[in-house]
């Protein structure tokens, strides 16, 4: 795997926002979790609570897959927003932690992207369905119409040949005996 896609396994939905967890950017970073926040805390005037919160111990169990070395984690992880770890890169001033905040950018827009393009086409499919089924309704109604204009025409036709069957059974009627034409004589 390539190292956006790296990072954007480790890119998180919590609360409605895209995130990375503490941990994983200290792993990325090089530093320990303790070392990250340690940074963090010095410089809290540049991480609102927009760019970064604490998660919830509900939220924390979701992603609990791994114990530290004191047999547990004992504070509940931070979760960094894409405007929190660009600001972890002017805390941390190593050439790996601009590399890594360069990667994650990165990561954060392929994915933002992604998910714009994806709901481009998602709603592209879904004005298609909706002209199909359109369209179908369409049919259906046309067919009834044409089934509707076939009965009238049926009927018509039924009328029609009624009264050219009328006209053929009309018995003929009975008419006096003409005289014959010509001379008579007389007896």
């Amino acid at each position: 795997m390539n190292e956006i896609t790296v990072i954007q396994n480790k890119i998180y939905e919590i609360r409605g926002q895209r995130v990375m967890l503490d941990r994983d950017l200290a792993e990325l970073y090089g530093v320990t979790t303790g070392n990250l926040n340690k940074a963090v805390k010095r410089n809290m005037e540049r991480f609102p609570d927009r760019f970064m919160f604490q998660l919830t111990e509900q939220e924390f169990l979701t992603f609990q897959n791994g114990t530290s070395s004191w047999g547990g984690t004992r504070k509940l992880p931070y979760a960094f927003t894409e405007q929190g770890v660009s600001m972890l890169s002017a805390v941390l001033r190593s050439p790996t932690a601009i590399q890594v905040s360069i990667s994650i950018i990165d990561a954060f827009v392929a994915m933002r992207n992604y998910i714009a393009t994806t709901s481009t086409v998602t709603a592209e499919l879904a004005e298609i369905r909706a002209k199909l089924a359109l369209l179908e309704r369409n049919d259906e109604d046309n067919a009834e119409a044409i089934n509707d204009l076939s009965e009238d025409m049926r009927k018509e036709l039924d009328n029609i040949y009624e009264a050219i069957a009328a006209l053929a059974v009309k018995t003929p009627q009975v008419r006096p005996s003409r005289r014959p034409i010509g001379y008579k004589q007389s007896e």
